[in-house]
């Protein structure tokens, strides 16, 4: 075990203790504060290719830890092969009242109705630009105000200002906490998103890559929408998927489970394993997949990449297993490509996509 899983298992303890958002804010504070030293570099079997990036591994950290920029260097020191930082809005914007953030402890779940709070695109351009010339994959996650009068032109100002420092744009048409986003999923908004951002991407950095991330509750006529808008407009990937509306009847915290919002975590690994499979299908190649959703270990993340995923990211595990765990699953799936005798992850890359169907 590492020194940073062993700190990590001992404080957890204390920030479970707390209630979820202040564990949240604890946990920047102490990516601010503590002198991670940088990761050892990652075995080559691990490095993969996407989007016209290089990751050293992988295992990505999801939007929604580093909501404003704040740590995207300290996270990339705890080993993750790339980081997302957001969601950002255009203006700043407190997000929905607290509480906001709950945890389902016996499930390993979370759910969260943040509501896009964020610092605004100016300041996190700031901090962003701020990283010029520094190594490391980092992404940034987008969505528009809560009162924002025209919701596409809310996009294009995002892309207009972050994509000169960035490494990607991820395009969220998905949360479940800002009234009617979710609606910019049907394909004639979805078109107009997509349209706009490349718009803008082209007169601020042209060949940025754009993906775009979906619902694990679309219905697969809704994922043909989908997939074939972001074909014909030739987005860059595609991350599958953001957290579900839905509530399992499996979840063991039925009461914390009344509370609305999106849940993430180990109870949403299915159907969002299922909906990658199933974009897999259809996208037919023409561009790679990211693979989010209950990723608590190394056999879910190669799960998640044999199921078609190119890239996995995880957030919620981290609540419950600590900064440790990208290391411990990096190490797992080195294990696994050696159990299994292939030379490269990305050997692994939809080769059990059969196991995994919608309904």
């Amino acid at each position: 075990m590492s020194l940073l899983s062993l700190a990590s298992r001992l404080a957890r303890p204390l920030l479970l203790a707390t209630d979820a958002e202040t564990g949240h804010q604890l946990a920047i504070a102490a990516l601010k504060a503590l002198p991670i030293p940088r990761c050892a570099d990652d075995d080559r079997r691990l490095g993969v290719s996407a989007f016209g990036l290089t990751f050293p591994n992988p295992v990505g950290l999801a939007a929604g830890f580093d909501k404003h920029a704040e740590v995207p260097d300290a996270a990339l020191r705890l080993g993750f092969g790339f980081v997302e930082v957001g969601g950002v809005t255009p203006k700043p914007q407190a997000g929905n009242p607290k509480p906001r953030v709950f945890r389902l402890v016996p499930d390993e779940a979370v759910i969260n109705r943040y509501g896009l709070n964020s610092d605004g695109v100016d300041v996190v351009a700031r901090r962003l630009a701020g990283r010029a010339g520094r190594s490391g994959v980092v992404g940034v996650n987008i969505g528009p105000n809560k009162d924002t009068a025209d919701r596409i032109a809310d996009y294009g100002l995002l892309v207009e200002k972050l994509a000169p420092h960035v490494s990607y744009l991820s395009i969220n048409v998905s949360s479940p906490n800002t009234p009617g986003l979710r609606d910019l999923q049907q394909a004639g908004f979805l078109d107009e998103v997509l349209a706009r951002c490349i718009e803008a991407r082209d007169k601020a950095a042209p060949g940025r890559p754009i993906l775009v991330k979906i619902a694990p509750d679309l219905s697969l006529d809704g994922l043909d929408d989908m997939v074939r808008v972001s074909r014909k407009r030739g987005v860059d990937g595609m991350i599958v998927s953001n957290t579900t509306i839905a509530r399992p009847d499996t979840l063991i915290d039925q009461a914390t489970a009344k509370e609305t919002g999106g849940l993430s975590g180990a109870p949403l690994f299915d159907r969002s394993t299922q909906m990658l499979a199933e974009a897999f299908r259809r996208v037919e190649g023409q561009f790679p997949l990211v693979g989010v959703g209950g990723i608590a270990s190394a056999e879910d993340a190669y799960a998640k990449i044999a199921a078609g995923a190119t890239l996995v990211q995880l957030y919620s595990a981290m609540v419950f297993k600590g900064f440790g765990l990208v290391g411990d699953i990096k190490a797992g799936l080195l294990a696994r490509l050696r159990r299994d005798g292939r030379t490269s992850i990305t050997d692994v890359i939809g080769t059990q996509n059969a196991d995994w169907k919608l309904g």
